[in-house]
Order: structure tokens, then sequence, then C-alpha cells
């Protein structure tokens, strides 16, 4: 097996992850994963796909990763490397669907309306 190549998305966030064997590094805009994402949280998104599959210390992943903020980005990394994975082996998906890491979450901002001071948020009304 080479390298496998998947992209993952959130929210505006776009991840291209590359997956390949290896010691377990992950590599994201190429600082490491902790030094990346600031909280632990983060980072155990993005070990819950290797958690899942059993496979934690097997792959090195290399993401380019960019819009969005630091969560939907974390999540778009998990939804690529998840993605990756399967490709792999079609066995991990069994593990991977019932978690929903291979699950597309396309909730996205809604859009401000016009006549209102945010998307759903009104103007106060007086009756004067």
């Amino acid at each position: 097996m080479s390298i496998v190549h998947k992209i993952g998305r959130r929210k505006t966030s776009v991840a291209r992850v590359y997956v390949r064997p290896g010691s377990g590094v992950i590599t994201v805009n190429g600082k490491e994963a902790a030094t990346y994402f600031s909280t632990d949280v983060m980072v155990y998104k993005l070990n819950q796909p290797f958690i899942l599959s059993e496979t934690v210390g097997q792959y090195d992943v290399t993401v380019n990763v960019f819009g969005g903020g630091t969560t939907g980005q974390a999540e778009a990394i998990r939804l690529g490397i998840s993605r990756a994975l399967c490709e792999i082996n079609a066995e991990f998906r069994l593990a991977l669907k019932p978690a929903g890491l291979l699950t597309r979450d396309a909730r996205m901002v809604e859009r401000k309306k016009p006549g209102q001071k945010k998307a759903r948020k009104r103007f106060q009304f007086s009756k004067r």
C-alpha cells in the first residue's frame, strides 16, 4: 500500500488527508497536531478513527487544511482520516459507521436575511 488521499469537509473547512504506513505521526499544515490544535479534545478527535479501528500508531498522516475555525478543521480531518482508513481496509467501516465518523455533517451557517438583525433574530418591535 502506498499513500491514500482523501478529502474531508465540515462547515467551510476543507482538509486534504494523506495516509501512509508509519509510526503514528499526525502533521497538520507542517506542524505536529498537538501544537496546531491547542486542546486535547481536538487531538482526540483526530485520533478517534484510529482508536475505533484499533490501528493506533500504524499510520502516518499528513494534512493540508484551510478555512473555518479549529473545530471545523478538526472534524474535517477526522472525516478524511476515516474515509482513508475505509479505503485501506473495508472492515474498518463496521467500526466507524455506527460511531458516525463517515457521515459528512452538512450543517452550514445560515445566511443573514435583509430587514433582520441576524439570520433569525429580528429587530426589536416597538408599538408607538
